[in-house]
């Protein structure tokens, strides 16, 4: 490859790892603003797939990116109508906004805006992809409140596997906690799949509440507020992940 004013293809990543690492977004929405036409690269649209530099400068939305080198790690509880997403839209309700931290972060994945509980919000775009990706079967744990009684059958059908969104859900782990309400576990994180998964059995989720993320637990963190994930946790979410920083 040709070098360009002494920069390397070995000094150079993709573009949408850049901006994950810059704590812009994941790399999935990174080219969803590449594609956009919302990036540029040395006042140039940014083209799907391109490698740059930490020479150049990078703009998103007019907005030039600088990279953070600190790791920043946050456990947020969520109040119910807060969006999960980096988008412009809706700002007063956009997460990043209602949380206002200092530095720039973005939530690592989602949590539907008619639910509540933890979230994990970073800067670094590695980790996020490694949480996210599905086919590593991390475990998220919620309680769920529903609009009638739950029985033996209800419970069994639901562990075993729902048809929903053209495939069928893993296998998960359900524990009744009362007559309406039963806690579960599950390894994937397709678009409000808990709710379509009651709906396919005929029941209505009334709350939805988001207790853990693999080894980081919501706890009595105050509804609406956020803390730093402590040393010892992020030592064995990292471990858990295959993270190696």
């Amino acid at each position: 490859m040709l070098k360009e004013e002494n920069v390397t293809v070995n000094d150079t990543v993709r573009l949408n790892k850049y901006l994950s690492d810059a704590g812009i977004c994941s790399r999935r929405e990174a080219d969803r603003l590449i594609e956009a036409g919302k990036v540029k690269v040395d006042g140039r649209v940014a083209l799907m797939g391109e490698r740059v530099s930490d020479k150049q400068i990078i703009t998103v939305d007019g907005k030039k990116v600088s990279k953070e080198e600190e790791l920043i790690l946050l456990a947020v509880n969520k109040p119910v109508g807060v969006v999960c997403t980096t988008s412009d839209k809706d700002r007063a309700q956009n997460i990043v906004e209602f949380i206002n931290y200092p530095k720039r972060i973005y939530p690592i994945g989602r949590l539907d805006k008619d639910s509540q509980g933890l979230i994990l919000m970073t800067n670094k775009g590695d980790i996020a992809d490694k949480i996210l990706r599905g086919s590593n079967f991390h475990e998220k744990e919620y309680i769920v409140e529903v609009d009638k009684p739950i029985n033996k059958e209800f419970i069994s059908k639901m562990e075993a596997g729902v048809p929903i969104l053209d495939t069928v859900t893993r296998p998960c782990k359900l524990s009744k906690t009362g007559p309406k309400s039963f806690k579960i576990i599950i390894t994937q994180g397709l678009n409000r799949q808990i709710r379509r998964m009651c709906e396919y059995f005929g029941f209505k989720v009334m709350k939805l509440k988001r207790l853990r993320i693999l080894n980081i637990e919501l706890g009595n963190l105050e509804l609406g507020k956020w803390r730093v994930v402590t040393k010892e946790e992020e030592k064995e979410l990292f471990r858990r992940i295959g993270y190696k920083g």
